[in-house]
């Protein structure tokens, strides 16, 4: 398997925990389906779910996010009321799933050393409307009882994406300083409709590796 087949090996691993060798979703045969079902019955979803390249239909658009495939190291901050911050480290994985028309990531953090905590999981699904190229980002963080939508795209050098939380709060995420291997993501919220904003997360990323070939 080539070097981007290597890359959505993540989509089982934070699936079942181990492994799964195989292609995309778009090679996956039947005959495949059922050796992997017999060696594991959760093998059937793993196997399908992830794809190699974004779908045909979507063209250039799928560049916009297509460069974020791949693993980033992560340094999470985590910004309070009072101004002090809490620092976390963890790893991002970002991989085109559902036959290339949806890009998937998992936020990964990891305890600290010692610590009992677990790690946290939350992940986002997210896809394109080629007429508009405006995305939509389907958050899910089971662990935090925490469901969103988001909808955005590319403004000027950066990507934007707005929502709002289960209190009707407004939501600003933004990959921003983006380069081949690091960018860097905030999540900001008004709670007076846009006319001030406050800056709760900033998380560095850092391209696991270093640059990489095509993302695509």
């Amino acid at each position: 398997m080539g070097r981007l087949g290597e890359r959505f090996r993540w989509v089982a691993a934070a699936a079942t925990g181990a492994t799964v060798l195989g292609g995309g979703a778009q090679s996956v045969g039947d005959e495949a389906r059922t050796s992997t079902r017999r060696a594991d019955p959760r093998g059937d979803m793993v196997a399908v779910l992830p794809a190699q390249a974004p779908h045909p239909s979507l063209g250039h658009h799928a560049d916009l996010f297509g460069r974020f495939v791949g693993t980033w190291d992560a340094d999470y901050s985590f910004i309070a009321q009072d101004g002090s911050v809490r620092h976390s480290r963890g790893e991002v994985l970002f991989g085109w799933v559902l036959d290339g028309y949806a890009l998937q990531d998992i936020f990964l953090s990891y305890p600290k050393p010692g610590s009992t905590d677990e790690r946290k999981m939350v992940t986002g699904v997210r896809f394109v409307d080629p007429k508009t190229d405006k995305w939509t980002v389907m958050f899910a963080a089971p662990v935090f009882g925490v469901a969103i939508r988001m909808e955005g795209g590319a403004e000027d050098d950066r990507i934007v994406l707005r929502g709002h939380d289960d209190k009707g709060a407004l939501l600003r995420w933004s990959f921003n300083d983006i380069r081949p291997d690091s960018f860097v993501w905030r999540g900001e919220t008004s709670h007076d409709g846009g006319k001030t904003w406050r800056l709760e997360e900033e998380h560095h990323m850092t391209r696991r590796g270093g640059i990489s070939g095509s993302a695509r």
